[in-house]
């Protein structure tokens, strides 16, 4: 067996363990895409309060705001799980009491810490999607010109930004144990200036030049014309190019900051310990 097709194996793995924890809780599991409809159905009651106004605001994503904010809700779960998977897989595993055990194997850290978090990226992929469909299908949001690729070019870039964030913030729990401020600045500013609930033009001009810092603001704004407008790939580029560029810059400052904290924790001898 090559080491391409032992490291596939070996992620499989990790994403059967987590899949099979998360079924066996069946009545969180229900509650988890219950709790989907009810967001949906909240937020369709509030653009009922728009009625037919036409708000300008919302006239580049086609006038609607309840199919504006349902993918603004739906997409932003990538932020949380990009924010949230690497050092929740940490604290898992040390919980567990498995991290220091499968530190021994050959397997590299950094292949136990993404292995570990496939599952929720696997998982928040299935919520988008419960998300859009019942949009589709109960409340007539039209995505029938949708660009899927470039919904899907984008999506890819989304979650290698959203991802290597992550990395970061769980290098500052490796270190630090408690007290993250990545999390804590990109969530709030993300949902604060980056278009998830109202479009940034809302915003007054030098608070939009800071939502130009957040990866977010590009991968909504993308994601919206290419599934509500269906703007081909020339017309999305723009986005495209500034998601390509947060990745060309966040995944070696990401790689270089985890391995400087594995390297910090290891000669601490806290690796293991939260």
């Amino acid at each position: 067996m090559n080491k391409n097709s032992d490291a596939i194996v070996k992620a499989l793995a990790f994403v059967k363990r987590d899949f099979m924890m998360a079924i066996s809780y069946k009545f969180s599991f229900f509650l988890q895409l219950f709790g989907i409809f009810l967001s949906v159905l909240t937020f369709y009651f509030i653009a009922k309060m728009f009625g037919s106004a036409s708000i300008p605001y919302l006239e580049p994503y086609g006038g609607d705001y309840f199919s504006f904010v349902l993918i603004g809700i739906a997409f932003s779960g990538y932020l949380t799980t990009g924010l949230g998977s690497f050092s929740g897989s940490i604290r898992s595993e040390q919980v567990m009491g498995t991290l220091e055990a499968v530190l021994l194997t050959p397997t590299s850290t950094h292949f136990i810490i993404i292995s570990s978090s496939l599952w929720s990226f696997i998982f928040t992929s299935i919520r988008v999607m419960a998300y859009l469909l019942i949009g589709v299908f109960l409340f007539d949001v039209n995505m029938s010109s949708a660009n899927i690729f470039g919904a899907l070019l984008v999506l890819a870039l989304t979650i290698i930004c959203f991802s290597c964030i992550g990395i970061i913030s769980a290098s500052f729990i490796m270190i630090f144990k408690q007290g993250d401020p990545i999390n804590w600045a990109f969530s709030t500013l993300s949902g604060l200036l980056g278009g998830v609930f109202y479009p940034i033009t809302v915003l007054p001009e030098w608070l939009q030049n800071f939502s130009h810092l957040l990866p977010i603001t590009y991968s909504l704004r993308a994601m919206r014309l290419a599934l509500l407008q269906g703007h081909s790939l020339r017309a999305l580029a723009p986005d495209i190019f500034a998601l390509i560029l947060f990745s060309i810059i966040l995944i070696p400052i990401s790689a270089t900051i985890f391995k400087y904290a594995v390297k910090i924790a290891k000669k601490e001898g806290s690796l293991a310990l939260y």
